[in-house]
């Protein structure tokens, strides 16, 4: 199980210094044993990487790839000028997509993500968060997060889950998230909890989902069951999310365009991650950039993931949520690739398995075709993976 990874110019991730190292890399057993220069030792298979540019492998750390249906009409409806909150409020949006999630089994389920996943798969990433949060009754929650560790069955891929009942309000329970939050969230969390399906639990905060006070139940259970948290917050106004937040320690806010300086201290204090997801800006057309130079400021890590669902951001590539992080948030080309590797990781808590290159760590890097980590950022619809690396092995 002795391999080394030779002939490659490796950016390890470690810090933000992007300049490519001639390095061998040592694994045993699918774990990273050494990076250093012309390592060579007795009775390791070797493998030559061709002089091929080496990263951590990709994390895309904010997905809702599994649901079932589609949501192209939205699309059309916000050309001719309706709005995110206007088409939820005629019963589209997320609502529209828990009736065509709600007639799928678990199988079913799976066979329409893994397209998406496998796009993801093939732009170098090898670890992908899934949220439920399309069934909004305990059942059909269930049944994506079955879905979604279905999914590292079938594929060499590392899968985080989370707990998204507290996404919308379906239409029976109109007027009435408390009893919401009593009846379906907080049990089928449980329920979750003891099947094994969820390793973070995440709400909506926004006017037209939940409020800061009908989150905090929620919150506080999670905290019973020693289970992390994570929010949508600020995404299309100012709630209060953030700060929530950060009191309870959450992995990572996320979307945030209408967070505040204040809002970045309070994440910064918190040890959480801003999670942008300029899928859902460019989508949304929307016109609030996140506070970038307050983070920056504040010490706030950023991440940058896909948000991949049927409507706000039916996007699967990483590559792209890259190149719109510096395009439209003017993220630098080494807050570009951090947000996709070691600060993705640690907004799903698991910065200590994989995200960088370093002894002690997954063996999980990509291979590219490229010179630099600016081409990665810089090219729009062009894939330059070589290979991707799993636990060792070489996909």
């Amino acid at each position: 199980m002795l391999r080394l990874w030779t002939n490659a110019r490796v950016i390890t991730g470690q810090t933000d210094d992007m300049q490519p190292r001639a390095l061998d890399v040592l694994c045993d057993s699918g774990r990273i044993l050494r990076v250093a220069p012309e390592i060579a030792p007795a009775g390791a298979k070797v493998i030559d990487c061709g002089g091929a540019l080496m990263t951590p492998a990709l994390v895309d750390c904010h997905t809702h790839l599994v649901f079932g249906g589609d949501r192209a009409r939205e699309f059309e409806l916000r050309l001719e000028g309706a709005s995110y909150e206007q088409i939820a409020r005629i019963g589209g949006g997320i609502a529209a997509t828990m009736t065509a999630t709600r007639a799928l089994s678990v199988a079913e389920l799976v066979a329409t993500a893994l397209p998406r996943l496998d796009h993801l798969l093939a732009e170098g990433v090898a670890t992908v968060e899934i949220k439920s949060g399309y069934g909004l009754e305990v059942e059909t929650e269930l049944n994506m997060l079955r879905a979604a560790r279905r999914l590292a069955d079938l594929r060499p891929v590392r899968i985080v889950t989370t707990w998204l009942a507290a996404h919308a309000l379906p239409p029976n329970y109109t007027g009435r998230a408390d009893a919401y939050m009593a009846e379906v969230a907080i049990p089928g969390l449980e329920r979750a909890f003891a099947e094994g399906l969820v390793d973070a639990v995440d709400g909506f905060c926004e006017g037209i989902a939940f409020s800061v006070a009908e989150l905090e139940p929620l919150f506080a259970h999670a905290a019973t069951l020693g289970l992390p948290v994570k929010l949508h917050a600020e995404q299309l106004s100012h709630c209060g999310g953030t700060q929530l937040a950060a009191r309870y320690g959450a992995l990572s806010a996320d979307h945030v365009e209408y967070a505040t300086a204040q809002d970045a201290q309070a994440l910064a204090g918190a040890g959480s991650v801003a999670v942008l997801l300029p899928g859902a800006f460019y989508t949304l057309r929307e016109t609030q950039l996140p506070p970038v130079a307050a983070f920056r400021a504040a010490g706030v890590p950023m991440a940058l993931a896909t948000d991949c669902n049927p409507g706000t951001s039916p996007l699967t590539s990483i590559l792209l949520a890259m190149n719109m992080g510096a395009t439209l948030f003017r993220l630098t080309v080494p807050e570009c690739l951090a947000a996709v590797t070691r600060h993705g990781a640690q907004a799903l808590g698991i910065g200590g398995e994989t995200g960088r290159i370093a002894p002690g760590l997954s063996a999980d890097f990509a291979l590219w075709q490229a010179d630099s980590a600016a081409q990665l950022v810089n090219r729009i619809g062009f894939n330059q993976l070589k290979a991707r690396v799993f636990k060792g092995e070489y996909v």
